[in-house]
C-alpha cells in the first residue's frame, strides 16, 4: 500500500474516532443507556484499532520515531492524555461535571493532536503565534 492511501485511511480513522467520541459523549452525559450496549463499547475499538495501526505504518513508512521527531512524541503524549480523558468522560458512576469537564476537556486535546500533525511542531496551532513562524 502506497503512502497517500495509508493515510487517507488515517485520515479517515481520525474522523470516525472523533465523531464517534463526540456522539458517544453527549449521549453518555444525556443518560442515553445505547451508550453501555456492546456495539456502543466494541465498534470504537475496531475504528481506533485501525487508526493506531496506520498511524505505526506512516512512521514506519516514514522512518520516523517519537524519539526522533518532537512533534510526533507531543503527539503520543497527548494521545494518551486523550484517552485518559475519555475514560472519565465515559465512566457512568462518576459525577456529571466530572464527566462534562473530562469530555470537553478530551475534545480540546483531540484538538491539540490534529494541530500537532497538521504543523509538524509540538506546539501545534499555538506555533503559527510565534514571531517568524
Amino acid at each position: 500500500m502506497d503512502y497517500a492511501t495509508v493515510k487517507l485511511i488515517h485520515q479517515g480513522a481520525v474522523a470516525l474516532s472523533f465523531a464517534g467520541f463526540f456522539v458517544r459523549g453527549l449521549a453518555a452525559l444525556a443518560g442515553a443507556g445505547w451508550v453501555r450496549g456492546r456495539a456502543a463499547r466494541s465498534l470504537p475499538h475496531l475504528v481506533d484499532s485501525v487508526l493506531l495501526l496506520s498511524a505505526l505504518t506512516l512512521a514506519w513508512m516514514l522512518r520516523i520515531h517519537p524519539g526522533s521527531a518532537p512533534w510526533l512524541a507531543a503527539k503520543v503524549a497527548g494521545l494518551v492524555l486523550y484517552i485518559g480523558l475519555g475514560v472519565v468522560a465515559l465512566r457512568p458512576g462518576l459525577p456529571w461535571r466530572w464527566r462534562a469537564a473530562a469530555w470537553i476537556a478530551a475534545l480540546l486535546c483531540f484538538g491539540y493532536i490534529v494541530s500537532v500533525a497538521i504543523t509538524k511542531n509540538p506546539l501545534g496551532v499555538l506555533s503559527l503565534a510565534q514571531p517568524g513562524a
